[in-house]
């Protein structure tokens, strides 16, 4: 995207599509069914996932920064319970996502070596440290970057302290099993994303997962997700109570235009009837004048 091209967006999200007067560039408005409602509150899973391992594509409806400016502004004058939209939308993908997430469980129970309930508990044990550190790296290295210094190493010495006992939790796992077993990478699910994690897998890598695009993207979209539902039950209930009483003022309005309809009906039939009457009248009157016209002729001429 030029800089040109940049800058028309950024005005566009900023004032809208009539920023210009160039409202017939617009084909459609922000409350047309062909609309994203999940980008208008910013949390389509087709954008916040673009570029990453689960790339969804391109969203099916219109996304344009023009048209959520113009729903930005008209919806503080006006509610349009898009966040009951949203969140119908964003309950399918994560449902999606989380049967996903259980058939790849399922398949690492089908390919791995069965634990005992025991190694499989010093197992997960060593996995959830090493996800912490994981975490917990990423997040200094974002404190870092915005320039917190103290609080990256303030976190640093938490990882420290976070090493120090997975390492114990790694020595009594290998203690629990043979060397040929341990030495095989155990794998687990990402709880938030579906990814496969490693029991081997290195601070660095865990680092990369969880400061990660996918990991940060599905955090996003499930916190938006609790947030909305928060609501959900009494601004859906609300939604049918308008779009009922909408329903019920649409089907006045027909039946207004329909009565009306009939009213002009039968007062043309009854006009067309009269004008009928009328002519007929006339009608027999002129044949009677003929007739009397053509008798005193007659007379007079014998």
């Amino acid at each position: 995207m030029s800089a040109h091209d940049q800058m028309r967006a950024m005005l566009d999200q900023l004032m809208g599509t009539g920023r210009n007067g160039e409202t017939s560039r617009y084909q459609v408005q922000f409350n047309d069914p062909k609309v994203c409602k999940s980008f208008l509150l910013y949390c389509c899973p087709h954008d916040i996932l673009a570029s990453t391992r689960m790339d969804i594509g391109e969203c099916p409806k219109i996304h344009d920064n023009a048209l959520r400016a113009d729903f930005e502004k008209a919806q503080q004058k006006f509610d349009y319970y898009y966040d009951v939209d949203a969140t119908e939308h964003l309950q399918a993908f994560i449902s999606d996502c989380d049967r996903r997430t259980e058939a790849a469980r399922k398949r690492l129970l089908e390919t791995q070596e069965e634990l005992t309930a025991e190694v499989a508990e010093k197992a997960n044990a060593v996995h959830e440290l090493a996800e912490k550190i994981g975490q917990t790296l990423a997040k200094a290295e974002e404190l870092g970057a915005q320039g917190l210094v103290d609080e990256s190493l303030k976190l640093m010495g938490e990882i420290e302290e976070l090493r120090k006992k997975k390492s114990e939790a790694e020595d009594t796992y290998r203690n629990s099993m043979p060397v040929s077993s341990y030495q095989q990478q155990k794998l687990r699910v990402c709880d938030v994303c579906s990814a496969y994690l490693g029991i081997h897998d290195n601070d660095r890598r865990l680092a990369d997962h969880f400061g990660g695009k996918l990991h940060l993207g599905f955090i996003k979209i499930r916190e938006k997700l609790t947030e909305l539902e928060k609501n959900y039950e009494e601004r859906h209930e609300a939604r049918r109570k308008f779009d009922e009483q909408e329903r019920v003022k649409r089907d006045d309005k027909r039946s207004y235009r329909s009565r009306s309809k009939d009213r002009n009906d039968r007062h043309r039939r009854s006009r067309s009837r009269s004008r009928h009457s009328r002519h007929r009248t006339r009608s027999r009157s002129r044949s009677r004048s003929h007739k009397h016209d053509r008798r005193d002729r007659d007379r007079r001429r014998y």
